[in-house]
């Protein structure tokens, strides 16, 4: 029973941190542009690779 006292505080102070981190990953703006990397996939950019023909 004695840990308890030990898992409560801990798991604050994970809870805490995990908001620390949504909080500066939205502020620094990594939610921006949810949909830009999945369509950049399907872009042809075969050009780019292999260079003028």
């Amino acid at each position: 029973m004695e840990v308890i006292y030990l898992l409560i505080p801990v798991s604050l102070a994970l809870i805490g941190l995990m908001l620390w981190a949504f909080f500066w990953a939205a502020k620094s703006g990594q939610f921006e542009d949810l949909e830009g990397p999945a369509h950049e996939i399907l872009m042809d950019d075969d050009e780019k690779q292999n260079g003028p023909k």
